[in-house]
């Protein structure tokens, strides 16, 4: 897997996502603590809102950026935005109403849902042979759950010298590295086809996505991700220290069990996805995560949780690691910025219906309730991706074009005139998926 870094420009973006990710979990565990100072006892709503916050704006954000930023050079947009990140996490130690926090935040994820499909749909464009992609893929998971771990380690070591406040420091030089990462290398852009109306620009994502039975299956898989992902994020501490009456390290323990079992099913994944098709692995994935999911719903103690989170790990990156390679072949390559976005904001709108599901119901009816509807919600997710995502999911498909003249260009170009077959993507001349015309 690591053969991939010897490409230099992945290379360089790799390490600018890692430095960029460790960075910005220095800023979780200092927000956490700036919380705390300001809120006291109310330290959990304040962070509560701010993490709503972030969903809403990756949610709505996210598809009007793509249309915005189109025709900007990629390098120079993953740049600025890098800097912008950077500036907003410079004011964050200055903050001393709860207000200013909420602000804040809203801009730097703002500027995360600008950046993060931008920074995904460059990676197919550099890695064209997919199978360097799948690796890509897996390594960017392995760095999301090595973050997970190393920021609060980090951060604890930090503050055995400095205050908190210091650590947004780390967050500035995270993204400063990452912008001159990004500078040192050149980035392809592709240019649209066409030009098009603000409108067409912001939705043309999210409609290539809803048109295309893959990726409304991985839609559902999103949301079966997100009803598992949502039961360890925000309950595992309740698990741990009210329900068993452990303490904080034995909460980190169990998020490291979860985090590890990510990290195997990452490492797995590439030589996985060589032999086997893309939907039985992460429709296997999801399987698990609701089995899991419907398993902790009798969790006897501490040492079956363990295990079980780190099933649950296994198939939470197993579940989505593969959505990128759905992506990369759905659509045209001036076409990925804006798919990619729509990815961003749908996947996020499941974890915003599947965090508090899992936090008021678990306050409101207990855990064994809540991992029974979060199960139901995950199965229900998998029976719909089961229905909508073909088995036989081909990448080049038989179909027609009736509607065109016979001269026309694009009947020229495959050669076999008004019936004929080619990889087949929604654009302007496929509004539609051939069996639902």
């Amino acid at each position: 897997m690591l053969a991939i870094l010897r490409h230099r420009t992945y290379r360089h973006l790799f390490l600018a996502q890692v430095i960029a990710l460790i960075g910005t979990g220095l800023a979780t565990v200092a927000l956490g603590l700036l919380a705390y100072e300001l809120a006291g006892a109310h330290a959990g709503a304040v962070l509560g809102t701010a993490l709503a916050i972030k969903m809403i704006a990756y949610v709505t954000v996210a598809p009007v950026a793509a249309a915005f930023v189109e025709r900007v050079p990629r390098r120079a947009l993953l740049v600025s935005l890098d800097l912008v990140r950077a500036a907003v996490a410079v004011l964050l130690p200055f903050v001393t109403e709860i207000w200013q926090v909420y602000v804040l935040i809203f801009l730097l994820q703002s500027a995360s849902a600008a950046f993060t499909p931008t920074f995904q749909a460059t990676i197919p464009d550099i890695l064209p042979d997919e199978k360097d992609y799948t690796r890509a893929l897996s390594l960017s998971r392995l760095a999301y759950d090595l973050e997970s771990v190393i920021s609060p380690m980090l951060a604890a070591a930090l503050l055995a010298f400095i205050s908190f406040h210091n650590l947004f420091a780390g967050t500035v030089v995270g993204f400063l590295v990452s912008a001159v990462l990004v500078v040192s290398v050149v980035l392809p852009s592709p240019v649209p086809a066409k030009l098009r109306g603000i409108y067409d620009r912001t939705t043309r994502g999210i409609r290539i996505y809803l048109a295309t039975p893959r990726l409304r299956g991985l839609l559902a898989v999103n949301l079966a991700v997100a009803s598992a992902g949502a039961l360890v994020i925000v309950n595992t501490v309740v698990y741990v220290q009210a329900a068993f009456g452990l303490d904080q390290q034995a909460t980190a323990l169990a998020f490291a069990a979860f985090g590890g079992g990510s990290m195997v099913a990452a490492l797995a994944l590439p030589r996985l996805l060589d032999e086997i098709r893309d939907r039985t692995v992460m429709l296997a994935g999801a399987s698990l995560l609701a089995v899991g999911t419907l398993l902790a719903t009798g969790l006897p103690g501490y040492g079956w949780l363990l295990p079980l989170w780190f099933v649950l790990g296994i198939g939470f990156s197993t579940a989505q690691t593969p959505s990128g390679r759905l992506l990369r072949r759905s659509a045209h390559p001036e076409d990925r910025p804006a798919l990619y976005a729509a990815q961003f904001a749908l996947s996020h709108a499941c974890w915003l219906i599947a965090y508090p599901l899992a936090g008021w119901a678990g306050a409101t009816f207990g855990l064994a309730v809540v991992a029974i509807v979060l199960a139901l919600l995950a199965i229900a997710a998998i029976g719909v991706a089961f229905v909508v995502w073909p088995s036989d999911d081909p990448e080049v498909v038989e179909h027609r074009h009736d509607e065109l003249p016979a001269d026309h260009p694009h009947l020229a170009v495959s050669g076999h005139g008004h019936h004929h077959a080619h990889a087949f993507v929604i654009d302007d001349m496929h509004l539609a998926w051939p069996h639902e015309r």
